[in-house]
């Protein structure tokens, strides 16, 4: 295990101290929903990602699908800091979300799924941002991709928020390291509840063509997709990938742009190499590149 790997893994096992109810308005508060439906090996580990923040102005759901594998006296474990939970049967995990989604009260929130975590300082990191720009509709950060035991397998950088990237290319922003203003998703609708695997492109993207939508990337991981076999994007090549081309089509005709896919789609690759290359991340591009030429042999 690396040494990063450590440091994460120790972060989502170990509760820290203290873990005490707080509210200080001194900073946005941030409302976190944490679907989730038979995950006990991993729900603690998420919980865990969310309370060991300390984040001092923190409403935290976790909505359950009536799990009946023991997770249900996990979530009775962190009662004591959890704003609200339910275990009843839904229709699914973006029904999930939604539920907590209308329970929130927060400036803005969250979804960090029963198999993902948050990583170290990420609500603080999101505070910060806040305070340099509050009139920010959308925050996000990097993302962290780990295995089964919190390993740091690969590193996800984001460049600036570009709605045709978005759209052409695909997903620019991580769910595990994404903010909304909640007052957007009052004004522009919840999660779609058809869709079963695109939910956090289809939100971005029908957010992204809104006029004046304001979205900042903050430099820092905030988050961590875990890589285990049981997960939901095992099987996204069967039916996410159609959702994604569905939702493609339908915004398609909203883009402002009159240039083609093909020149968005060259662009967006040139930005992003350039975007690491100004930041000096020599070694990130070098890697990515490894990756992409492996993925094209």
């Amino acid at each position: 295990m690396t040494k990063i790997g450590q440091s994460l893994h120790s972060f989502v096992t170990k509760p820290s101290q203290p873990l005490a109810e707080k509210n200080d308005q001194s900073y946005p508060k941030l409302t976190v929903v944490t679907p989730s439906y038979n995950q006990a090996e991993y729900l603690e580990r998420t919980i865990l990602s969310v309370l060991n923040q300390n984040y001092p102005n923190l409403e935290y759901f976790i909505i359950d699908g009536g799990s009946t594998d023991g997770s249900v006296d996990i979530i009775k474990k962190y009662e004591p800091y959890l704003a609200g939970w339910l275990s009843e049967k839904d229709r699914g995990q973006t029904d999930a979300i939604n539920k907590g989604f209308r329970l929130a009260t927060g400036d803005y929130v969250a979804f960090q799924n029963s198999d993902d975590t948050f990583a170290p300082d990420a609500l603080a990191q999101v505070a910060k941002a806040w305070r340099r720009a509050p009139e920010t509709d959308v925050f996000f950060g990097d993302m962290y991709i780990t295995d089964d035991e919190d390993v740091i397998l690969e590193e996800l950088r984001a460049p600036e928020f570009c709605v045709e990237c978005q759209i052409y290319e695909g997903m620019q922003v991580f769910n595990q390291s994404l903010f909304i203003k909640r007052e957007r998703l009052t004004q522009f609708g919840l999660l779609d509840e058809s869709l079963r695997f695109v939910i956090d492109y289809e939100i971005i993207a029908r957010l992204g063509v809104q006029s004046g939508m304001r979205f900042l990337h903050v430099d820092g991981f905030w988050g961590a997709f875990r890589v285990q076999p049981n997960a939901k994007s095992s099987t996204i090549q069967t039916v996410g990938v159609a959702e994604h081309q569905r939702i493609k089509e339908k915004y398609l005709p909203q883009l402002q742009s009159s240039l083609g896919s093909g020149f968005w789609q060259r662009y967006c690759r040139v930005r992003k190499l350039l975007t690491f290359v100004f930041k000096g991340d020599f070694d990130y591009v070098r890697h990515r590149l490894e990756l992409r030429r492996r993925t094209t042999v």
